[in-house]
């Protein structure tokens, strides 16, 4: 049996590629959509950090070893949180909240997998994995975070007037907690819905485009559809309930949340 080697682009070849980048930023100036400047930064931005981690993670792949790979899962997991908090921007102590939710969703879920060896404990094996874990927990944490921030803002009245019914701070919040959470698994589960049958998923063109045979690739993406599903709601859930208690003092009075939008926060 041979194996096919899979034909990777060459740096001509990335460069090449940014024929496709002119396009599009020639498309947003034509249509004076007024983000020609910000696709190009990006772009470029882009490049470089791509550059820069395919650096440092050679090093780390080469002389580090297992802590080396857990050590760069944690500080993605820190970039993460401060990213997912922007979405929050306006609730008390919104980047912490973000923060802990990530790092629940992505450290349970990771170490079930290296517990049970479902994944190698190889660093080359435990970053890429880390990071689509932290990835779709930072993304289901900022959905949440700025649903209970955008409740705790229109549906005020709403909650005082359950508190004032004798309800606790946790069943007052309750309905827009569910809300929030609804909102933030949405997506995920309806990609889980459609997998395969829209688009090839990340992790299993990656390993087809390498060589490996279709039915070995389906099962390690299988496994990656379930962590993200769980590293999702497991994030999601733990922010939004961090972010609760946040928004109530100790005498269970609701709190003021800023105004603040988060696309203004992230400027």
């Amino acid at each position: 049996m041979t194996t096919t080697v899979a034909h990777v682009p060459t740096w001509l070849g990335v460069a090449a590629s940014l024929l496709l980048v002119a396009l599009a930023a020639g498309i947003a100036y034509r249509q004076q959509l007024g983000l020609t400047r910000e696709l190009l930064i990006a772009a470029a931005r882009g490049g470089v950090q791509l550059i820069a981690v395919g650096a440092i993670l050679l090093v780390l792949f080469r002389h580090t070893g297992l802590p080396g790979g857990l050590a760069w899962v944690v500080l993605m997991i820190v970039v993460a949180g401060q990213v997912a908090g922007r979405r929050g921007a306006g609730l008390p102590h919104a980047v912490q909240a973000a923060t802990l939710g990530v790092a629940f969703g992505s450290v349970l879920t990771l170490g079930v997998l290296l517990l049970l060896r479902v994944i190698s404990t190889e660093a080359r094996v435990v970053v890429p994995v880390g990071g689509m874990i932290v990835s779709g927990a930072m993304q289901a944490t900022g959905v949440a975070l700025r649903r209970v921030r955008e409740d705790a803002i229109a549906a005020r009245p709403q909650v005082e007037a359950r508190l004032c019914l004798g309800l606790p701070a946790g069943e007052a919040f309750l309905p827009y907690r569910r809300s929030a959470l609804r909102t933030a698994l949405v997506p995920v589960i309806d990609s889980t819905k459609v997998v395969g049958l829209i688009s090839l998923p990340g992790a299993m063109t990656g390993l087809i485009l390498a060589g490996v045979d279709p039915l070995v690739a389906i099962r390690y993406q299988i496994v990656v559809m379930y962590m993200l599903l769980s590293a999702a709601a497991l994030a999601a859930l733990a922010a939004a309930r961090i972010a609760e208690r946040r928004l109530f003092d100790d005498a269970q009075r609701l709190v003021a949340v800023d105004l603040e939008t988060p696309s203004a926060a992230e400027h």
